[in-house]
């Protein structure tokens, strides 16, 4: 690395990603697979811990996307290219399929303008159906099923092991992730920026502004003002896994110009979701509940399955999305100021993740970023796996016999063992805190949110899972 002047930063990077979400996390490890020295700058603790954490967690066909729109090629791009991704490192997927359900004429007749939609955007596996069949499909929905459109191939995920994955493979690959790194201040001086941020001065020759709910406040930095974020709170309900029979596929709504609306959907744990709501808001860290938003899910999910309602509330929770002015991704190259904002990424962003990164890649390259692939790559990684539909540690026998800790519970709720803590508390990026051990094994997501295993949970991520957990029990759940 190129020293740096006596009072400014030792080192200097090619390329400062800020943002360590999943577009960011993907853009890292897409220019780290070049011949470029890369950091990851983040403003939190952990990776993964803003938008991208708190969504709905679809991976997306973008059959419903505006055709023509950057949004759309990427989303079907991203599709392709985050199914194939998730099958080589473990991440958690099920093909649910989905079908939008229509309960008003208006609704029932947008239905086959929506089918040619999504052939003009290259899926054309959406079929018109009647609602004897959407009830065959959903006996569970609610009275007053005019007509439904399937889309079989969209899927469920599991956002946070994406999101980890795409980091940890940006880190194996050399990206320098640098946590607790808010950027403060900007300077570009000839041909090097100098980010200030809350952890130190980070000094890059490209920057890419991947900040999120922030990604207006950094492009400012820059000199610029084309757009600004308004944060838009999305609050859901997870139902217990006993209403899993309930929802085995994704209800959607026939979208408005709001958004996609409210959903139903199975989640890659075993739960049922149903939300969100979508409220613009001024406070970008407003993440909490609210009363309204619980009143509004309810009388949703009154209509669209109410038997769904009679099953228990495990959590709730709420997320934000970085909602711009503007109709579309702005992804835009500054060749001048060697700077690349990727802003206005909405929820589809997890899908799109990769193919943003691609098209980053593209345009720092005609922007001027010399670009030379890597001929060393290492694998992969292969990422533990915290869905219901693969074989969870505790079930697998030879495992255990190999490691007991695989066969000790710790959160009873979700079946997390010892062995799956102490794996998070040792990773290339471990679990820092109780809510990235949460994101990272599913511990205390459960049905007492913590109550029984938390003081444990916590022990054991303080002592980074290397003592006993209590009361060992082994997979069967007879004692030992």
């Amino acid at each position: 690395m190129n020293a740096a002047s006596p009072t400014g930063p030792t080192e200097i990077f090619d390329v400062a990603v800020i943002g360590a979400g999943i577009v960011g996390a993907a853009v890292a490890r897409e220019l780290s697979g070049h011949e470029l020295s890369v950091a990851l700058v983040e403003a939190r603790d952990d990776v993964g811990d803003g938008t991208s954490k708190a969504n709905t967690a679809l991976l997306h066909t973008g059959f419903d996307a505006k055709p023509g729109t950057l949004e759309s090629r990427l989303v079907a791009r991203g599709h392709h290219l985050l199914a194939d991704y998730a099958e080589a490192t473990g991440i958690p997927v099920e093909r649910t399929g989905a079908i939008l359900v229509a309960w008003t004429a208006e609704e029932r007749d947008a239905l086959p303008g929506l089918a040619e939609k999504a052939e003009r955007n290259g899926y054309d596996r959406c079929r018109l159906i009647g609602p004897d069949e959407v009830y065959r499909q959903l006996p569970a929905l609610g009275e007053g099923v005019l007509a439904g459109l399937t889309v079989p191939d969209e899927s469920i995920i599991c956002t946070w092991t994406t999101n980890l994955a795409l980091a940890t493979d940006a880190e194996r690959r050399g990206t320098r992730v640098l946590l607790r790194h808010a950027v403060t201040a900007v300077d570009v001086a000839g041909d090097v920026t100098t980010l200030t941020t809350t952890g130190g001065r980070v000094a890059a020759r490209w920057v890419v502004n991947a900040a999120g709910l922030s990604a207006d406040r950094v492009d400012r930095m820059f000199g610029h003002d084309r757009f600004t974020v308004t944060p838009r709170r999305g609050e859901l309900f997870v139902f217990d896994k006993l209403a899993r029979p309930l929802a085995d596929k994704i209800v959607l709504p026939v979208p408005s110009s709001r958004g996609k609306g409210v959903l139903i959907s199975p989640t890659i744990y075993g739960n049922v979701m149903l939300g969100p709501t979508s409220e613009d808001l001024t406070d970008r860290t407003a993440t909490g509940t609210s009363a309204d938003g619980f009143a509004f899910l309810l009388g949703k999910g009154e209509r669209l399955m109410p038997r769904l309602l009679a099953e228990e509330i495990t959590a709730s929770y709420a997320g934000l999305r970085a909602a711009i002015d503007h109709g579309d991704y702005l992804v835009e190259a500054d060749a001048d100021r060697r700077y690349l904002l990727i802003g206005g990424i909405r929820s589809t962003g997890l899908t799109a993740g990769m193919a943003i990164a691609e098209h980053a890649r593209d345009l720092l390259k005609d922007a001027g970023l010399p670009l030379a692939p890597r001929t060393d790559l290492p694998a992969p990684p292969r990422m533990p796996n915290i869905g219901e539909a693969a074989l969870r540690p505790y079930q697998d026998a030879e495992r255990i016999a190999a490691d007991p800790a695989y066969g000790t519970i710790v959160c009873f709720c979700e079946r997390v063992t010892a062995g799956e803590i102490r794996d998070a508390c040792h990773a290339p990026l471990p679990a820092r805190t109780i809510e990235g051990l949460r994101r990272r094994t599913r511990a205390m997501n459960g049905r007492c949110q913590g109550f029984f295993c938390g003081a444990e949970v916590e022990r054991l991520l303080t002592t980074r899972g290397t003592g006993p957990a209590h009361t060992p029990r082994r997979h069967d759940g007879k004692n030992s």
